[in-house]
């Protein structure tokens, strides 16, 4: 589906993702990674975790992908009981640390290079939980999951712990996924941490409100990522018919957003060293790939050599599962699903499951309103001719979605002020009109692609 209403407006947030994402020169460091809240989602996972000891680290798990973390490579991972994933592939089948009381980061923290999705004192040896494992989605979009439902905690076996780990291919990113975490506060003074932490335990960062000590937590999500550099530039194109995971690039829409004020000035090379000496340039506009799937070729503009990554999806799949298709995720229709971005958190809203990143998932905002002429349209509670799940502010009322977060849970949807049965996010007290109107109107459909 064509959303031509929104050109303008998406065209300039396309603009100001192509400028983060390919102009920015600056070097990603190890430590500069961050935080943010996101809305809360449940993933499945079916194949088991082959652990089942106490306090254990499992066998060696692969993740069927390259995961960059603290600028250090890797492919392989391990899970504790304890609620971490580990990097320390040389630790497998070994004891898994329980006791903790310092906040990181903290070098002699008795965990480190791990992601601590829920790290506290768990024992399921009551069988009552699960730890499971999945990769799903397609290259170069995977994603590793690993998933903790009902496990028991150490000395308090009716406090239950549920929580999710993800881990995006490509985009290096890493999700955290509460479902719900009670105290145990008998037992290691009932501490629990949501973060990361490097190698030495000198570079970490802990969810705000979830560093080492007594929490609960109930259905909240938490990523963290590092930005977005310069060293790839991403075309994301949809297969034709045959899906056979080759097709035609125009490269002109490469040139424009490499460099929109000379697009004649990038030329491009199949090789890497013919980038480098210049020869053999590839004529033309049109690029059709010679390597299934995923193929890279070169850019060059201004003496810099840049990478461009050509990848072929299947455009009936749903990559991010928000309910739209990859293949109407191209909002400003220039072929590369890779650069439309509307919230401008550097993830393609064809992966992003929060396109205008108001803490309301997609696939809640993304319905259709059917008027009494029977005709369908996305609903647009203010009328403004964007679409809610593309609009930060639902109801017009100048205050962004996200801060309509009365009860600071992270979640605008379960916000009503004056319990009138609407959220905040979706009426307007200034004009004093609820846009939500009576659920009769209103008709919820699956993905028409």
């Amino acid at each position: 589906m064509a959303y031509n209403y929104l050109t303008s407006k998406i065209v300039t947030k396309g603009f100001i993702f192509s400028f983060l994402l390919f102009l920015n020169l600056q070097a990603k460091s190890q430590n500069d990674y961050a935080v943010v809240p996101i809305p809360h989602q449940v993933f499945t996972a079916a194949l088991p975790v082959a652990v089942t000891a106490d306090d254990y680290c499992s066998s060696v798990i692969p993740l069927t992908f390259s995961f960059d973390y603290f600028g250090n490579i890797y492919s392989e991972v391990l899970v504790s009981t304890n609620g971490y994933i580990d990097f320390r592939t040389e630790l497998a089948n070994t004891p898994s640390p329980w006791s903790f009381s310092t906040q990181i980061p903290d070098a002699n923290f008795p965990t480190k290079n791990t992601i601590l999705g829920c790290y506290h004192d768990i024992n399921n040896n009551n069988g009552e939980g699960t730890i499971t494992n999945a990769v799903i989605g397609t290259a170069p979009y995977r994603k590793f999951i690993v998933i903790f439902n009902n496990n028991s905690q150490f000395s308090c076996t009716s406090a239950k712990s549920s929580f999710q780990m993800i881990l995006y291919e490509t985009l290096n990113i890493i999700d955290v996924q509460i479902i719900e975490k009670e105290l145990c506060e008998t037992w290691n003074g009932g501490r629990a941490v949501i973060g990361i932490i490097n190698s030495t335990g000198a570079l970490a960062l802990a969810a705000p409100g979830r560093n080492t000590g007594q929490w609960t937590a109930f259905q909240e999500g938490w990523r963290f990522s590092r930005p977005t550099t310069n060293v790839n530039y991403f075309f994301t194109k949809c297969d034709d018919d045959t899906l056979d995971g080759y097709t035609t690039y125009n490269l002109l829409t490469v040139r424009t957003d490499l460099s929109p004020a000379d697009p004649d000035a990038i030329v491009f090379y199949t090789t890497f060293a013919d980038a480098q000496n210049q020869t053999n340039p590839i004529l033309g506009v049109e690029y059709t790939t010679t390597t299934a799937n995923t193929q890279t070729i070169y850019a060059v503009g201004n003496g810099i050599i840049k990478n461009v990554v050509l990848t072929v999806i299947d455009c009936s799949s749903d990559a991010d599962g928000d309910s739209i298709a990859s293949g109407d995720e191209d909002l400003n229709s220039d072929g590369n699903l890779s650069n439309d971005d509307t919230d401008n958190d550097g993830i393609p809203n064809f992966l992003d499951n929060d396109d205008d990143g108001d803490l309301v998932l997609t696939n809640e905002e993304y319905v259709f309103n059917r008027n009494a002429n029977t005709t369908t349209s996305i609903l647009d509670t203010d009328s403004d001719s964007i679409p809610n799940y593309l609009d930060n502010d639902d109801d017009g009322d100048g205050i962004l979605t996200i801060n309509e977060d009365a009860n600071g849970n992270h979640n605008p949807m379960d916000d009503d002020s004056d319990n009138n049965g609407t959220p905040n996010y979706l009426q307007n007290p200034a004009l004093g009109v609820n846009y939500f109107v009576n659920e009769q109107s209103i008709v919820l459909y699956p993905n028409p692609a």
